[in-house]
């Protein structure tokens, strides 16, 4: 049988240019999202590559729902070698004015919905003796950033899972890897980010831009690639424009 990578949030943004990618290298992916209306865009963009795609609806904070896809997408389509966990949300909020049902619903998508789809992956992998995670954290991870506690927090989670995980699944082949964007142009960020917050970044940023999803692809690809990253396991790699590393900016 073939081999896959499952992308969730493969519908849109970061996740759908890491998938589009794949495919374009020749690679079986299985796009997983929860929106229908993105599964049925993505699925008219990729009409090329019809034969090597897979679209599934999949919820990533429903543990049985995910289990359930996994098995059916093995069954008739490809094991299961790769995993980009891409599905997320955010939102702008100081902390003393996050509501606590906004705190948990981030933290249960993108911290929780994580480890359920990398539990799923890593069980199989860890049975095959080969596979490789790859976590879509954020700089917000990292860095503490104003109106960021839950999202930060979801994120910073998600780098302490994948050291955790790529600490317990060396041993049996798989790798665990996380990717840390900055601001990328995509449509959550379009819709989460005010006037004010891109002045800020662009003033931080080094390069003085947002970066694009298609910039966070060739990360991607070389640690879902068992022979270009064969060797590292538990890091992280940050896609920042520069901003994490940025101390006094040059004068004039």
């Amino acid at each position: 049988m073939n081999h896959a990578t499952l992308v969730t949030g493969g519908a849109s943004g970061i996740g759908f240019s890491i998938a589009q990618a794949l495919l374009e290298r020749g690679d079986f992916v299985i796009i997983a999202d929860v929106q229908e209306t993105n599964l049925t865009e993505a699925r008219s963009n990729l009409e090329s590559h019809a034969e090597r795609v897979r679209f599934e609806r999949i919820d990533v904070t429903d543990e049985d729902n995910v289990r359930a896809s996994f098995d059916a997408c093995e069954s008739d389509f490809a094991t299961i070698t790769g995993l980009v966990n891409s599905a997320g949300i955010g939102a702008e909020a100081l902390a003393l004015e996050t509501d606590v049902k906004l705190f948990r619903k981030i933290l249960e998508v993108n911290l929780l919905g994580s480890f359920i789809t990398a539990k799923e992956a890593g069980r199989r992998m860890q049975a095959g003796g080969r596979g490789s995670i790859v976590n879509i954290a954020s700089v917000s991870g990292i860095r503490a950033s104003a109106s960021r506690t839950a999202y930060g927090s979801s994120k910073a989670g998600m780098i302490m899972m994948t050291q955790v995980m790529a600490l317990e699944l060396a041993s049996h082949g798989v790798r665990v890897n996380a990717i840390a964007p900055g601001p990328i142009e995509t449509a959550m960020v379009k819709e989460m980010h005010s006037d004010r917050t891109r002045q800020q970044w662009f003033s931080r940023v080094p390069m003085g831009r947002y970066g694009l999803p298609s910039e966070m692809t060739g990360a991607a690809l070389f640690l879902l690639d068992d022979q270009s990253s064969s060797y590292m396991t538990g890091q992280v790699l940050v896609l920042d424009g520069g901003f994490s590393t940025t101390g006094l900016l040059a004068s004039g």
